[in-house]
């Protein structure tokens, strides 16, 4: 019975196969304002010594004492914040210090630090300002916000002022949506942010 169909079928397997199909994408390639391939510098190359001082030290033992033993390496992230603020940023030497501190093989804490946003991979100012732009933030004036700090800095987001004092950054939903448009100072959040109130 299907013998008679096998003359159509074929036609019609020939007639697509002669069929050029064109894929089209319409969509531009997004781009992170980060590059995670690391080149030796004078300030980021392994000949550089990092230990935690002696009271990030004690720090970092309290946090170990909140893992087993077989699960340390699950310490990892806090103890890279906790190296981060001592050194002001996430160097090679801290992430290898980390990776001998946990005993894993340095690519894991690679992988990590490179993977979170929160981990700086490059020097950042004293003054770290994190301006949130996602929606809740954009339709509440955040772009007006980024334009008051970039001219008074003299700054473009993602540069750091000459006097090494001011690092501008735009981040992903900082989590105070109900406050927009929000920028947060190292540590400390502000919200209901005006350009006059910046």
């Amino acid at each position: 019975m299907l013998a008679r169909f096998r003359p159509t079928l074929s036609a019609t397997t020939a007639a697509l196969r002669s069929v050029s199909i064109r894929q089209l994408s319409t969509t531009r390639t997004a781009r992170s304002d980060a590059i995670f391939i690391h080149r030796d510098t004078p300030e980021n190359n392994p000949s550089i010594r990092f230990e935690f001082d002696a009271k990030n030290l004690d720090e970092a033992q309290r946090i170990m004492a909140k893992y087993p033993p077989q699960y340390k390496k699950a310490a990892m992230i806090p103890l890279l914040h906790l190296a981060q603020k001592q050194n002001g940023w996430t160097s090679l030497p801290v992430m290898n210090y980390i990776a001998k501190f946990l005993e894993v093989p340095p690519m894991r804490v690679y992988e990590v630090a490179t993977f979170y946003t929160m981990f700086n991979r490059n020097p950042v100012g004293k003054y770290f300002l994190q301006v949130c732009t996602t929606t809740p933030c954009q339709l509440c004036g955040s772009s007006k916000i980024v334009e008051t700090i970039e001219k008074h800095l003299g700054i473009k987001l993602g540069e750091t002022t000459s006097d090494k004092l001011f690092t501008l950054v735009e981040v992903e939903c900082a989590g105070a949506c109900i406050n927009a448009p929000v920028i947060s100072v190292n540590d400390d959040y502000f919200e209901d942010l005006t350009p006059e109130s910046t």
